[in-house]
């Protein structure tokens, strides 16, 4: 048998494991080897250091039960002190085992021992990997689409599954198309399943991180992200640095910067807004494209004035526009336009708000 030393190197650089979590593996496979081969009611260790395998036999007295039932964890002080002479009861003597004299029937053992136990380290390794990664784009080649479109993606050493559900509307795929997605989620189910996302909020910040510096290196941050996918889609921005314009870094020269995200996204509109810690005017800017005279907060609900011609802009189409700013916000948006009696309250309404945005 090789040395145990060279096995755990070996199957280290092999599978790309760590050394010690590699040794602590064959420790336990030595140990449930010999329990196999020399009987489970012995006791045994392995050094950490040398790796030698041994077997703890407890000092008894010579009238103890124990002896009776043949269970060799044990030895008579009697016995005992013929091999060390000043033993006591209760003390422990320690004898090296040697699985290579036990011939092929141990070397097997271990070999099945082994391979399992490293088996399920390698699995715990690659799930703690991709565990790390969730929020994270990966991309790879699509290798299957099953009958319920549900979409494969070899990612290095896995194949990860993007379900048609976590699929933006409208988007075909076919085998040896490179697919780039968010990890939504990493579990065990007879094997490690890897679930990707292109509906996730997180797969467009991290788009967006991938295509803008400012946000890559920390200099402008996203503040909160809604979508619905395929369709519309909002970010708030913020910076630390007072020469940045969030908004303007973001979108890019000509809107090259963003363009490139929403082609990703199967041209789904990005609205970027500035932040603001003033929710009235965090809401009033994500309603944007409408003009927006006040914004009250009562509770958990946003009452939003504004003029008639400005209440479909709010909505937007399908009530797009008004989902997501709830989503953002996480208020509810109540809608309260003003009639032809109230313009010069609106007007009103409309200077302080404005007076608001530049106190900001």
């Amino acid at each position: 048998m090789e040395k145990i030393t060279d096995i755990i190197e070996s199957i280290a650089n092999e599978k790309n494991l760590d050394l010690e979590s590699v040794k602590d593996k064959v420790i336990v496979a030595l140990i449930n080897t010999a329990k196999k081969v020399y009987g489970q009611e012995y006791d045994f260790f392995v050094d950490n250091k040398s790796l030698k395998l041994y077997q703890k036999i407890t000092v008894i007295a010579d009238n103890d039960e124990r002896l009776d039932e043949n269970n060799e964890s044990f030895i008579a002080l009697s016995k005992a002190r013929k091999e060390a002479g000043e033993v006591e009861v209760g003390d422990e003597l320690t004898y090296e085992c040697s699985l290579e004299n036990l011939g092929r029937t141990a070397v097997n053992i271990l070999h099945k021992e082994l391979e399992y136990h490293i088996q399920k380290l390698l699995e715990q390794t690659i799930f703690d990997k991709y565990k790390n990664k969730v929020g994270q784009i990966v991309f790879g080649n699509v290798v299957r689409i099953d009958s319920e479109e549900n979409t494969y993606i070899e990612i290095d050493e896995l194949r990860a599954f993007l379900p048609r559900k976590n699929r933006i509307k409208g988007e075909k795929f076919k085998i040896g198309d490179v697919v780039k997605a968010v990890i939504r989620r990493v579990y065990i189910d007879k094997g490690i399943k890897i679930e990707l996302s292109r509906t996730s909020p997180k797969f467009l910040e991290r788009l967006l991180e991938s295509e803008v510096p400012e946000i890559k290196d920390g200099y402008v941050s996203i503040q909160n992200c809604a979508r619905i996918p395929g369709e519309r889609a909002k970010v708030v921005l913020t910076t630390n640095m007072s020469n940045i314009d969030p908004v303007g870094a973001t979108v890019g020269v000509k809107g090259v910067r963003i363009n490139a995200v929403s082609k990703e996204l199967h041209n789904e509109n990005i609205d970027c807004i500035e932040y603001s810690n003033e929710i009235e005017i965090l809401i009033a800017r994500a309603l944007a494209p409408a003009i927006i005279s006040s914004v009250k907060i009562k509770d958990q609900k946003a009452i939003v004035s504004l003029n008639n011609d400005q209440k479909s802009k709010a909505i937007g189409r399908n009530g797009i526009n008004i989902r997501l700013v709830s989503m953002l916000s996480s208020c509810e948006i109540e809608l309260n336009v003003l009639d032809s009696k109230n313009n010069e309250s609106a007007a009103e309404a409309f200077k302080n708000l404005e007076n608001l945005f530049k106190n900001v």
